[in-house]
C-alpha cells in the first residue's frame, strides 16, 4: 500500500469523524493551474521551476480554504469531495489533485498551516533560515537534496554544507547550479546512503518517487505540497513562510 492510499484511509476517517457528507453538492472541490505569478508572486530570483515551465502549481479550494501542490502533469478538475478521495491515483495529475484537495480540506479544519505557496520576498526569507534550521536540528551534516530548489541549495552551499543534489528535469542534470552539480534522479538512493540527512521536495509524493531515497536516514520534506501528508504521518517538514 502506498502512502497516498494510507492517506486516503485517514482522510475518510477524518471525514466521518467530522460528520461531513462527502456526497453532497455543497462540498465541491475545484483544482486549477496557477500561473507562476499567481503561485509565487514576484520573487527576487526567477530560476525557480515554476518560472521555467517544468512544474506548475495547482490550487484546490474547499470552502474558504486553499491548498497547493506541484505537478508536472497539470490540468483542471472539479468534483465532489467523495470523488476526490476515491481518485485512482494512477498518475501525477490524479495524485496532485488528491494532495492539493487534501491540503485545502485539512486547512479548512484548522489542522495544518502553510498549505499555500509563499510569495514575493518570502522564498528568500525561507532560504535564509534553512542553514540555521539544519545546524540546529541535525548539525553540520552531509545532505542529499532531492529536487532542484535553487534558493535552498544555494543557502546550504554557502553555509558550508556538503551536498549532493538531484533533479528529474534532464535540462538541469550535469549542470552546476547554486554551487553544486545537479545529478540525475537515478542517483537518489545512492545519494541518500551517502548522506546523513535527506532534504526532499514534497512533490516526490506527486511523482511517486518518495521511496527512492527512503534508506533509513532522517528525511526533511520542504514546501506546501507535503503539508497534509506530513500532518497525517508525522513527517518532518520545513516550510516557514507558507501561507
Amino acid at each position: 500500500m502506498t502512502i497516498l492510499e494510507e492517506a486516503r484511509g485517514k482522510w475518510l476517517e477524518l471525514i466521518q469523524k467530522r460528520k461531513i457528507d462527502a456526497k453532497t453538492a455543497a462540498v465541491h472541490v475545484t483544482a486549477r493551474t496557477l500561473t507562476p505569478e499567481e503561485a509565487i508572486g514576484n520573487p527576487e530570483r526567477l530560476d525557480y521551476p515554476l518560472f521555467l515551465g517544468k512544474e506548475v502549481m495547482i490550487e484546490a479550494q474547499f470552502g474558504d480554504a486553499k491548498g497547493h501542490a506541484f505537478t508536472d502533469m497539470p490540468g483542471n478538475y472539479e468534483g465532489t469531495l467523495q470523488e476526490v478521495v476515491y481518485l485512482p491515483l494512477k498518475n501525477s495529475f490524479e495524485r496532485a489533485v488528491f494532495i492539493a484537495c487534501l491540503n485545502a480540506f485539512m486547512k479548512s479544519l484548522g489542522l495544518i498551516k502553510g498549505s499555500v505557496h509563499c510569495r514575493d520576498d518570502q522564498p528568500l526569507k525561507c532560504a535564509l533560515q534553512l542553514a540555521d534550521y539544519i545546524r540546529t536540528h541535525y548539525g553540520m551534516v552531509k545532505i542529499a537534496f532531492v529536487g532542484l530548489q535553487p534558493g535552498l541549495i544555494q543557502a546550504l552551499t554557502e553555509a558550508g554544507f556538503e551536498i549532493r543534489a538531484s533533479d528529474l528535469n534532464p535540462d538541469n542534470v550535469g549542470k552546476v547550479k547554486c554551487g553544486t552539480t545537479i545529478l540525475p534522479a537515478s542517483t537518489n538512493r545512492e545519494n541518500a546512503q551517502w548522506a546523513d540527512v535527506v532534504i526532499a521536495t514534497g512533490s516526490t509524493f506527486v511523482n511517486d518517487s518518495y521511496q527512492e531515497f527512503s534508506v533509513g536516514k532522517p528525511i526533511l520534506y520542504f514546501g506546501v505540497t507535503v503539508s497534509g501528508i506530513a500532518e497525517f504521518f508525522g513527517l518532518q517538514r520545513y516550510c516557514p513562510c507558507g501561507n
